[in-house]
């Protein structure tokens, strides 16, 4: 192990815990940002330290009774003096000293002049230059909390307030006064601090006079390295120095920082210390010499003694300490007078340049309700275990609220108090804690519990010229500055205020980093009920507050509020009256009350005004001159029609008619019309006189009447969804306006009779937004939802995103908008059509889908075309490049051209000269049909585009109002295909049909409404009532709603009636709450009350009950009987209250609405309880299923079963079907959500189950396209074959879904081998083409085999052919020719199968055998020369080897070939026969043989039939004669005219036979085969192995051992690896075959002819794979010692291992490993260990192993991606998370940061939601920035 440290010293190592001793692991600890890592992954042994604690005692009273035990007290402040050294630990850095924590939680401060002479040198230098040097750091940029530093005692001061503060120094010439030059040795560990910065390295001062240290450069690299601040050391920083070499006595000393070095320094003998020269933060090894009640007595160094106290003693070990045990311990502190040397034995410092853990920020503060008294000291305080097993201390004075109050016996062990954390101590790694009743109750511990606009209670504790300091709590004071001190400004404010007096003040500034807390007394801030504004960002336009005044000029007025926000009041705003001196009339100090007018929070510019009531002006007044006074007053939402006098730049001046012109009115631009593009063309086409009819009146306000156009805006205000006044508007409304203003921050809207609200960037839309005007403009018609609102600032908060606004028909709406604006252009056509003859004449007549004869005019250089023509006289006519087709033309042709689009603004035409435009054919097609479009052009509104039948349609490229941006990758573009649904088959004037993208099913937005809201759509305002339980109402039915009714109980208290209350018994499928009318008279009974905002049902006895809405039932049962609160269990769960329900139950509930989003019917069961039905549950029915909407109208009482609750367990789950149990047989529906092709189909069954149909199940007659009337999300019944082990197959075929219908079952079922006969015809799809044959599916599990020779009766050389005409999935016929065991054989043969070739006769290939029958005898006798010439070159092995089915495979060595042909053609008559091949492609006789085979064992032809074998070899003598003789017969027959024609055919035939054995997938099937194919390539070790192969086969062990060595012989010596692959097959057959000692001898040789590394490990891999564990076992151990330097050899044993689940052998295994090899491997072996782990082992232990080495090795970038890697495979999101975090925090090369964050980001778009997507975006952003920001500064 202490070699382990040396070699990795900052490494996490897992110590194991001593025997009898269980780790607890309730501790944690976070050391993500630790300097020092030793111990990092131990677990403080908790579970020991009680019983440790009574031991102690013992120990200690029988100590105490044997002899005088010294009395071992913690240190006190009263026990230090000047010149005490102690080891401190760094707890805040400021600008001017740093603050330490002391043992025994004390705490000092070492000013910044007490750091080093060097230091102290620059800081005067700096002063008296008066300005700043480059190169003096200041104290945050070298010091870090948690840094253990060596402080001296310089002075224990008295504070104001009667603390004692305790004032130290870490200067080395105090520090180390007591060493000398003489007294350095090597090896001593000395505090010293850089001096000057030099070439080769540095001077370190350390306080030794007449001593120069040098640390050399390359000593610091890993120092400066792992500190990470900066490139060098600076000077004044404090290093930890390990002394390298003395030189020259002393006077010249080499130092080193190396962090390994300095970790594992320890003080030794040699190092000559003295009680004079000790040093705190030595390291040492001690001998326990007395364990004392509150502590241990130590030796060390021999001859030194000193103790240990209760705080420090190690915690693992508890007080289990034995005298004269060996440990290791650091002096804390040395007394100059007493000599009292203090240790401690707690881990963390054990390890010089360390650093002790810290507590997470969140605990300090945090109240503990239940703290174990662990001892008790009486001198001192107690020690609590706290709940998460860490350990606190409180002194006395804080165990009870005053010493007299004190009763000791209320501590003894194990006693339970409720404390608070108010402290850490660094240096005793100790919370400290308090159990005063005040401390635990106090609002306020630290700075970070101050937050600003907080109001707080202080103590007036010290009166200065600035300010008066105010004391809030226990070491936090706060400075109310002089202007701050009350309304006005007091000239002696020590008359109004007295140190001690208790004030009220409000925070103004809070900064915790900097201590710093500013505080006002004014009174009418501190009293002020308006919104506190802290930050810019909550500047929002219309917001008052209060600030005060801090500066007033002629300019006008800057006003301060918290936080240091500042902001300007123009001197027009300062009042209603002009203001000529603001300096006059506001004084400094002055609290005022303002309102936002602008605010630009990223400037920090902020623009207020004095003025309240007015609203900002709007800025676009109009110049006209309204006539006298008019009398006429119009409402609004008054229609006029008016004329129209003027136009000017922002609209239209008119006159309404109705007062014969006398009222003048106006109507902007943008209100023409609810599509921004048709505002801007009516505007341009109205002329002066033109009469407007049908206009609203849309406000009358400034003697000026606005009307507007807007179709939307009339017609909401005639339906009356508007709000009339701010207290008409409540959340949830949906109301239609126009935008007013588009701002940065979000978008201004205005509803008509002038309410405004604000709906911010956030809810602009479901996209990002990163700039607001991209998505709006002023004066657009939108639909907005409100969100909240604000009584007293009058605001409303809006949101604009279409999810939230659209109604959930995206298709009805976008077409709503299409037909409003072909409306709207119908209307501008008619009026350009009344013009004089002119230019807007000639653009009515045309309309898309026209033809035209134009000429071509010019061709552009991007490919468009301009042409003219005699109808198109003044316009543009243009044809973009697309548009040309592909026709080239040129200037002067004529052509025929189609209108396309007319822009009438622009007067322009656009044109098509495609010809599948021209050539349209007007068919007649359906409504809702649906088609595939092509996009032709892209207007501003719609985009045009074609059908498959050339006619074109329009199609609106906004689905909702609000839907206004696309990112280019949405944008639709020319000749893209698109999917359409037509809703208007006649061609309206306009030319075109009307469509929706998308299908008719598809809704692109649909409304998501939130759980919580409920069926009160209009929402009913809360008015404080006193209605109790059971009290009886009588009111008027104001509104009734489907699922419940709105009753008017007086003029303000508003009741709802669930239509559960309506009835006692409801008739199932009736509609109770349409029983009642608007305007009855009902009387009701309260049952309940429901909150306004969340809608939650409250118990009676709940606070807020009294302005809840009332919840009323008129049934008659309850009307009479008692009324038991249904809506008031106790506790107001829901899920108390779903647990009612029991599965199975049948409940009435009543129709909400279909949730075509989520495929769920929504129900109400009681007005609290609500059900969800599943899409599937719905019905058997697939018919209902497919429309579920049209079947289950709103309101409609239905029974449905209880199945259970969902996920977030608010709502029942249902089922209209019962419960369905899906067992084998039974018939259910589902809704298909795959296909796969040539696979089937994957169903989504009821209760969230899927199933999967085979393709040959999916109907009772297969077809070509089995597929093709299936699509996804289709409803269909299936019948479930089985269900087992999760995993449900189904079929759809008729005939197992109706089985009494007796339809025809053309294609039966198979289910297994026995369902096929030979001869049988089946029909099946091709599945695969083998090397052998085709494999053809018969079921879902059976496969058939057609052999190649069976599938067509063609020659086929190239398999691809097979693979054109045979693709996967098509659908044949085939023939059984056999069946044995398991294999099916099949023939395609149409002899067979009666159907045509599969493979078509044009693609003249040759035939298996084309000759007659009647030339056999011809060809046998020839056969018979031939075979009488070759017989003496015949091997014997030729009768087996034909018997033999052979395989394709390559032909014979070419030169055999040639010389055969060669002597065949010679022998004219000798041809060979035809009929041979003929009888080849059925069967061959028995007797028959080959044509002829060379010596080498080599057949021409192939044999199929491989049950000829015994056969051949007995008839094949006895046949010869009598096919000699038959021969020669009919020879003399044949004329010579016959024997050409046989002699060319039989070419032919030889031709494909070559052919054939050319086939380069034939295999070879005799030993024969094998040695022609080893000669051709002899250092193949394939080729041998298989050769090996074919031996064991046939178990001849010996002759597969001959072959192997025959390879070794044979192949070349410099092909390595080839002869090492043989070498593994021999070992791998003496392992199956042979004995232990062969198997030796083959290894032995193997390993001096190969690397022997290689043929150990393949051994290793032998043993393992043939389960011979021992052995591998023991040839791992020989191989550690033999490579012990081969990384490979320790992580191949670890893999082993970890497969063994020998995960301890492991572990100790990566010990020995990085003990045996170099260090620079370790970095690879942990991680590659940690790797195998995660895969094979404990995943903690492997997330241990890379945290360490991280943590070591923070920039090595390949560790974090191997981690993060295996983190996303097997961790969870969190951790993942958090991997990512901490990397990207990393400095490192912006290019792997970039890399990082791109993983990131990937990550989070794969698994993450938008928010995250957008969270990494932004750190990057923020990454980037900061990089820049550097790089500029």
């Amino acid at each position: 192990m202490a070699s382990m440290e040396e070699n990795f010293p900052r490494g996490g190592i897992q110590k194991k815990p001593t025997e009898g001793k269980t780790p607890s692991t309730k501790l944690e600890r976070d050391n993500l940002f630790d300097v020092h890592h030793e111990e990092q992954s131990q677990k403080r042994k908790r579970s020991q330290s009680d019983q440790g604690k009574q031991k102690k005692f013992k120990a200690g009273s029988t100590a105490a009774a044997k002899d005088n035990v010294v009395n071992i007290e913690p240190l006190t402040i009263e026990a230090l003096c000047e010149g005490v050294l102690l080891l401190g630990c760094i707890k805040e850095v400021s600008d001017y000293e740093l603050v330490v924590s002391l043992p025994n939680g004390l705490s000092g401060f070492v000013p910044v002049t007490h750091i080093s002479d060097a230091y102290s040198k620059m800081l005067s230098k700096e002063v008296a230059q008066g300005e700043l040097l480059e190169d003096l750091h200041s104290l945050s940029d070298m010091y870090s909390v948690g840094t253990l530093v060596r402080c001296i005692v310089t002075s224990v001061e008295k504070n104001a307030d009667g603390r004692r503060s305790i004032k130290l120094s870490i200067n080395p010439k105090k520090v180390n006064k007591g060493l000398n030059a003489s007294a350095l040795a090597p090896g001593m560990l000395l505090s010293g601090f850089v001096s000057s910065v030099e070439d080769h390295g540095y001077l370190i001062d350390i306080g030794v006079n007449g001593t120069h240290a040098f640390l050399p450069r390359q000593k610091a690299q890993n120092y400066i390295k792992a500190v990470k601040r900066g490139p060098d050391l600076k000077i004044g920083q404090n290093l930890n120095c390990v002394v390298v070499e003395v030189k020259n006595e002393g006077r010249v000393v080499r130092l080193s920082v190396d962090r390994s070095e300095v970790a594992a320094s320890v003080a030794t003998e040699q190092q000559n210390w003295t009680l004079s020269n000790l040093l705190p933060g030595l390291v040492v090894k001690a001998r326990v010499q007395k364990v004392a009640p509150f502590g241990i007595k130590l030796r060390f160094l021999s001859s030194f003694t000193g103790i240990v106290d209760f705080m420090h003693i190690d915690p693992e070990k508890s007080m289990n300490y034995s005298p004269d045990q060996v440990v290791k311990a650091c002096i804390l502190s040395i007394h100059p007078t007493s000599k009292v040397v203090r240790l401690t034995l707690r881990q963390a410092f054990l390890h010089p340049g360390g650093s002790p853990n810290q507590l997470s920020n969140d605990r300090m503060g945090a109240v503990v309700e239940q703290a174990t008294v662990k001892a008790f000291y009486k001198q001192f305080g107690a020690i609590f275990e706290l709940d998460d097993g860490t350990l606190a201390f409180a002194r006395l004075k804080h165990l009870s609220k005053t010493r007299k109050s004190f009763k000791p016996g209320a501590f003894k062990a194990g006693y339970k108090h409720k404390c608070r954390i108010i402290d850490y101590s660094l240096i005793d790694e100790m919370c400290i804690v308090s159990l005063k009743y005040q401390i635990i109750e106090a609002r306020i511990l630290q700075y970070q519990d101050i937050h600003t606009g907080d109001v707080v209670q202080g103590k007036v504790f010290a009166l200065k010229p600035i300010g008066m300091q105010v004391k809030v709590a226990d070491g936090i004071k706060g400075l109310v500055p002089s202007l701050h001190l009350a309304d006005v400004i007091l000239k002696q404010p020590e008359k109004k205020y007295s140190i001690g007096d208790e004030v009220k003040c409000r925070v103004l500034e809070c900064n915790p980093a900097g201590r710093k807390l500013i505080l006002t007394l004014k009174k009418s801030l501190v009293q002020s009920k308006l919104p506190v504004l802290s930050n810019y960002e909550d500047a929002k336009p219309g917001l008052i507050t209060h600030g005060f005044v801090v500066c007033a000029r002629e300019f006008g007025c800057i006003v301060k509020f918290y936080n240091d926000v500042k902001g300007l009041v123009p001197k027009n705003e300062l009042s209603s009256e002009p203001v000529s001196c603001p300096e006059k009339i506001f004084h400094e100090g002055q609290v005022v009350k303002v309102m936002v007018l602008k605010c630009e929070p990223q400037q920090e510019r902020l623009l207020l005004s004095f003025r309240l009531s007015s609203n900002p002006d709007s800025g676009d007044k109009e110049q006209h001159t309204p006539k006298k006074k008019q009398e006429v007053k119009y409402q609004i939402g008054e229609m006029v029609d008016v004329k129209v006098l003027k136009k000017k730049e922002n609209g239209l001046e008119v006159s309404i008619l109705e007062d014969e012109g006398s009222v003048i009115a106006s109507i902007p631009t943008v209100h023409l019309s609810d599509f921004v593009g048709t505002c801007k063309l009516l505007w341009h086409c109205l002329q002066e006189g033109d009469v407007l009819p049908r206009v609203m009146c849309l406000s009358d306000k400034a003697e000026r009447i606005i009307l507007s156009r807007k179709a939307a805006v009339i017609s909401a205000v005639q339906e009356e969804q508007v709000a009339r006044s701010f207290s008409e508007i409540q959340p949830g409304m949906v109301l239609t306006g126009y935008v007013r203003n588009v701002m940065p921050f979000g978008v201004f809207v205005e509803f008509p009779f002038g309410v405004t609200g604000l709906a911010p960037k956030v809810s602009m839309s479901d996209k990002f937004v990163t700039d607001t005007k991209d998505h709006f403009v002023v004066g657009q018609t939108v639909i907005a939802k409100v969100m909240s609102t604000d009584e007293e600032k009058q605001r409303v908060l809006l949101s604009l995103k279409v999810s939230e606004c659209s109604s959930g028909d995206s298709a009805a709406e976008s077409f709503a908008l299409l037909n409003q604006y072909f409306k709207e252009m119908k209307e501008i056509r008619n009026l350009l059509r009344r013009r004089e003859p002119s230019v807007a004449r000639v653009l009515c007549e045309l309309v898309p889908g026209k033809e035209l004869q134009l000429v071509v005019q010019d061709v552009h250089e991007d490919g468009s075309a301009l042409f003219s023509g005699s109808s198109v006289t003044g316009l543009t006519v243009t044809a973009t490049r697309y548009h040309l087709g592909d026709k080239n033309i040129v200037p002067g042709e004529k052509m025929k051209a189609l209108v396309l689009h007319v822009d009438v603004l622009a007067s322009k035409v656009y044109v098509s000269l495609r010809e599948e435009l021209l050539k349209q054919r007007g068919k007649q097609l359906t409504e809702n049909s649906q088609h595939s479009a092509t996009v032709q052009h892209i207007a501003e509104e719609f985009a045009l585009v074609s059908l498959e039948t050339g006619q074109l349609a329009a199609v609106p490229i906004a689905s909702h109002f609000n839907d206004t941006f696309r990112f280019d990758s949405e944008k639709l573009k020319v000749g893209q295909t698109i999917s359409a649904t037509l809703k208007a088959v006649k061609v309206n004037d306009h030319g075109v049909l009307l469509a929706v993208q998308g299908s008719a099913k598809k809704n692109v937005f649909v409304r998501i409404r939130n759980e919580s809201e409920t069926a009160l759509e209009e929402m009913l305002l809360a008015v404080k009532h006193s209605l109790s339980l059971g009290d009886t109402v009588t009111g008027t039915v104001k509104s009734v709603k489907p699922t419940h009714v709105t009753v008017a109980i007086d003029d303000k208290l508003t009741g709802s009636i669930h239509a559960s209350r309506i009835l006692d018994e409801v008739p199932i499928g009736s509609f109770p709450t349409y029983t009642l009318k608007a305007g009855q008279k009902v009387t009701a009974r309260v049952i309940g009350g429901r909150e306004v905002n969340t809608q939650r049902y409250l118990p009676i006895s709940h606070p807020h009950f009294t302005q809840s809405i009332p919840e009323l039932s008129i049934r008659p049962s309850e009307i009479e009987g008692e009324v038991t609160a249904v809506l008031n269990l106790k506790e107001d769960s829901i899920l108390k209250k779903l647990g009612l329900y029991k599965v199975g139950q049948t409940v009435t509930c009543f129709v909400k609405k279909y949730n075509i989003l989520k495929n769920w019917l929504e129900v109400e069961v009681t007005p609290d309880i609500r059900g969800r039905i599943p899409h599937l549950l719905l019905s058997l029915n697939t018919k209902v299923l497919k429309h579920p909407e049209k079947s289950f109208k709103n309101g409609q009482a239905i029974s449905a079963t209880v199945t259970g609750t969902d996920v977030t367990e608010t709502n029942l789950c249902l089922s209209l079907t019962g419960i369905q149990l899906l067992e084998q047989g039974t018939t259910t529906v589902g809704m298909v959500t795959k296909m796969t092709p040539h696979v089937g189909l994957t169903i989504a069954l009821p209760g969230g189950k899927t199933g999967k149909v085979s393709i040959f199940h999916l109907n009772d007659t297969y077809m070509e396209n089995p597929l093709g009337d299936f699509k996804v999300g289709k409803i269909v019944r299936c019948y479930i074959l089985s269900n087992e082990n999760g995993k449900i197959q189904l079929s759809l075929r008729q005939s197992r879904l109706n089985p009494k219908s007796n339809s025809k079952v053309e294609d039966v079922e198979i289910t297994c081998v026995k369902d096929v006969k030979k001869g049988q015809l089946v029909r099946g799809y091709v599945k695969s083409i083998g090397p052998s044959g085709v494999f053809f599916g018969l079921s879902t599990s059976l496969l058939g085999r057609i052999l190649f020779q069976n599938v067509s009766p063609y020659f086929v050389q190239k398999q691809s052919l097979y693979e054109k005409y045979l693709p996967e999935g098509k659908l044949l016929t085939a023939k059984v020719l056999g069946v044995d065991g398991k294999h099916i054989e099949l023939s395609l043969l149409p002899e067979d199968t009666g159907m045509s070739s599969v493979l078509p006769e044009s693609l003249g290939l040759p035939r298996y055998g084309a000759e007659e029958e009647k030339k056999k005898a011809d060809d046998r006798g020839k056969r018979e020369e031939l075979k009488l010439k070759t017989k003496r070159r015949r091997g014997n092995s030729e009768s087996e080897q034909e018997a033999k089915p052979k395989k394709k495979k390559t032909g014979p060595a070419d030169e055999n070939d040639s010389g055969i042909e060669v002597y065949y053609r010679e022998e004219e008559d000798d041809d060979q026969e035809e009929e041979e091949t003929k009888e080849k492609s059925k069967v061959r006789k028995p007797g028959e043989a080959p044509r002829l085979q060379v010596s080498i064992g080599f057949t021409w032809d192939e044999d199929v039939n491989a049950g000829n074998m015994p056969v051949l070899n007995q008839k094949e003598e006895s046949s010869e004669s009598e096919e000699e003789e038959d021969l020669q017969s009919k020879l003399k027959k044949q004329t010579k005219k016959e024997k050409e024609l046989e002699r060319q055919k039989k070419e032919k035939e030889l031709c494909k036979l070559e052919a054939a054995l050319m086939d380069p997938s034939r295999q070879p099937q005799s030993a024969d085969d094998f040695d022609r194919l080893v000669l051709s390539s002899p250092n193949s070790s394939i080729l041998w192995l298989q050769y090996m192969a074919f031996h064991l086969q046939a178990t001849e062990i010996e002759k597969a051992r001959a072959v192997a060595e025959r390879a070794l012989k044979t192949i070349c010596f410099r092909e390595e690896q080839e002869k090492l692959n043989v070498w593994v097959a021999l070992l791998n057959l003496e392992n199956m075959y042979g004995t232990e000692e062969t198997l030796m001898k083959v290894f032995e040789r193997a390993v001096q002819y190969n690397e022997p590394l290689k043929v150990f490990q393949h051994l290793c891999d032998i043993y393992a794979n043939s389960e011979k564990y021992k052995k591998a076992e023991e040839l791992y151990h020989t191989m550690l010692k033999r490579f012990r330097q081969e990384k490979s050899v320790w992580l191949k044993y670890a893999s082993f291992l970890l497969k063994q689940g020998q995960t301890e052998a492991t572990h100790r295994l990566l010990e020995r490993a990085l003990k045996a090899l170099p260090t620079k491997e370790h970095v690879d072996v942990i991680s590659r260990f940690a790797q195998l782990e995660f895969r094979f082992g404990d995943p903690e232990h492997a997330k241990a192993l890379f945290e360490s080495t991280l943590s070591s090795y923070p920039k090595r970038t390949d560790i974090w991606s191997i981690y993060m890697d295996i983190m996303i495979k097997h961790g969870s999101q969190k951790e993942v998370r958090d991997i990512f975090e901490r990397v990207t925090h990393l400095s490192l090369a912006p290019k792997k940061m970039k890399f990082f964050f791109k993983r990131y980001l990937d990550y989070e778009k794969k698994f993450g939601t938008t928010e995250s997507v957008l969270a990494v975006k932004r750190a990057a952003l923020e990454y980037v920035e900061t990089k820049s920001s550097l790089a500029d500064t």
